[in-house]
């Protein structure tokens, strides 16, 4: 196992949703200005999907981190979809607001994830890459099929990507989901090393988190990356929740409550959102997306924000953040 490849100056990444078009329909020109930020500001690691904008936000990541020194950063992609070229109007219908044309299908198998990882290296230009995700092996994404797709992965994916990275085609792998189950089956079955957990851990819902995922990652030792940190934007005040539009009863009022005791200390809830779900010995990294430069400038200053532990200390006493979350000291 491979569970310190994300060092210090990896804690804060960029996610490549927002760059997929997952909200709006990004230009070139503005997805560029938005790596360009994140590099200037000395952000390291980089994480996208061929998912992502069918196959649009890791060509764009894979056009900018060329032209860098291969060693200076981390990047990651994901495999568990493969994608075919199709006419403009066989585009099937997704989240995302201008993807390219392609169609795709589930596929958890090692034929498939060698394939994937092919497609990934030619697409990017990248001379390698140093994580994989097995991406969206969970019930939200696969249904009732989900039994079929973990054994699946079983069977192939978990085993040739610990095959690839003692090999040292990778440097590590894990899932990447939104859901904690698959996590606990995959630890269960196979020896990953970091797994990308979206929507599971934030300042907002953590509770079953803390009871049931960070205690079995700590037994097996593995490291996490959290995703969707803010919850897809609602932390900032956008009008979604985990990508979905249904706000979930009771969080808008948990959020501008937080909101309302951060101003008092003088700091902005993404600020303590982003600072929360680092304190937390699992998390090695948090990788929120972005889709305009600002929004990069936002969250490298709110990693190094200053603030006071009264705050953490009356979020808990509000009840507004569980007791047994870990917080920063």
């Amino acid at each position: 196992m491979n569970t310190d490849i994300l060092k210090e100056n990896h804690k804060l990444g960029l996610g490549g949703v927002a760059i997929g078009t997952a909200f709006k329909a990004l230009t070139d020109e503005e997805s560029h200005d938005v790596l360009q930020k994140a590099w200037d500001l000395g952000i390291r690691y980089y994480d996208t999907s061929p998912w992502y904008g069918l196959t649009k936000s890791e060509r764009r990541f894979g056009k900018f981190l060329a032209g860098q020194n291969r060693d200076e950063f981390i990047f990651s992609t994901k495999v568990g979809r493969l994608f075919t070229a199709v006419p403009e109007n066989e585009v099937p219908p997704t989240m995302w607001q201008d993807p390219l044309s392609f169609d795709f299908e589930h596929n958890y198998t090692a034929d498939a994830v060698k394939r994937s990882i092919e497609e990934s290296l030619e697409r990017t230009k990248l001379s390698h890459i140093d994580i994989i995700y097995v991406h969206d092996l969970s019930e939200d994404q696969v249904g009732d099929r989900y039994p079929y797709f973990l054994k699946q992965a079983r069977e192939g994916a978990f085993k040739v990507l610990s095959e690839l990275r003692d090999q040292g085609v990778i440097k590590a792998w894990g899932m990447g989901v939104n859901k904690i189950e698959p996590i606990l089956d995959c630890i269960e079955a196979a020896d990953p090393d970091v797994c990308l957990s979206a929507t599971q851990y934030s300042i907002l819902e953590h509770e079953d988190a803390v009871d049931r995922l960070l205690p079995a990652v700590k037994k097996a030792g593995v490291k996490l990356v959290s995703g969707a940190g803010y919850n897809s934007g609602f932390i900032n005040g956008r009008p979604r929740y985990n990508y979905k539009d249904v706000i979930p009863k009771g969080m808008m009022e948990k959020r501008n409550k937080i909101t309302e005791i951060a101003k008092r200390y003088e700091i902005d809830i993404v600020d303590a959102a982003l600072q929360f779900v680092l304190a937390a010995d699992e998390f090695a990294s948090i990788i929120p997306g972005a889709s305009t430069p600002e929004q990069v400038e936002d969250n490298v200053n709110a990693l190094h924000k200053n603030i006071p532990s009264d705050f953490w200390k009356e979020l808990k006493s509000e009840g507004l953040i569980y007791e047994k979350a870990q917080t920063p000291e």
